[in-house]
């Protein structure tokens, strides 16, 4: 069996990540899978710098890994580039951002900001299709325009996949999630201040939702 392991927004929740692979190596037994990162590293919670610092170590040593890009790390690239750009930022989350790394934008090391801005928006396999936010019905696959696939909020109870495929997402938040639908799962939590991690895993031969979720219960942000 094959299986594919998603986590969703981490927001700055290293201790969340950390207890969160464990859990997924545990739930492996010494196997492999594919990990997959919805986005949404930086921002809000207390220690991006650490999240960014283990993803780009690679997680899981030997399994294939595929982090996509959320709103706010594009944010966080966008307000580190543009000075007009970083009260905006700072407002939304950055600040707790920018003291993780020691308080100066002249200390956010140049290769995170290339890691961030370099990472994919949308990932596809043979049954699913992994992204931030959402996708627009109305466009194929390849037609997608990034502020869809960053911050699209589906409407409430919307349970269409996308083109035959499970859409599998996160950045809607919703404490009491995931939110688990026919043709598409959101996986967000609202982890950052909940405390509470939701990991799903899925079946790379299955097409469809999760076939197990894995919790992690940290303490509230």
């Amino acid at each position: 069996m094959s299986l594919t392991y998603v986590i969703p927004d981490l927001h700055g929740r290293s201790d969340l990540l950390l207890d969160g692979l464990a859990l997924i190596a545990a739930h492996a037994r010494g196997g492999y899978g594919s990990l997959i990162a919805l986005g949404d590293y930086v921002n809000k919670g207390p220690d991006s710098k650490a999240v960014v610092g283990l993803l780009r170590a690679g997680p899981l040593p030997g399994w294939p890994f595929i982090p996509l890009k959320g709103n706010h790390d594009a944010m966080m690239v966008e307000a580190l580039r543009d000075a007009a750009k970083m009260k905006g930022w700072l407002d939304r989350g950055g600040d707790t951002t920018l003291a993780s790394y020691g308080g100066d934008r002249s200390l956010v090391p140049s290769g995170d900001i290339e890691w961030l801005d370099c990472l994919a928006r949308i990932h596809v396999d043979r049954h699913r299709i992994y992204v931030h936010a959402g996708l627009d019905p109305d466009h194929p696959l390849d037609r997608q325009g990034e502020k869809t696939l960053l911050t699209k909020r589906y409407v409430e109870g919307d349970a269409l996949g996308f083109d035959g495929r499970h859409v599998v997402h996160g950045h809607d938040s919703q404490a009491d999630g995931p939110g688990l639908y026919e043709g598409r799962t959101n996986l967000d939590t609202r982890a950052w201040r909940t405390g509470r991690l939701v990991i799903a895993v899925f079946d790379d031969d299955i097409p469809g939702g999760p076939i197990d979720l894995i919790t992690v219960q940290g303490r509230p942000g």
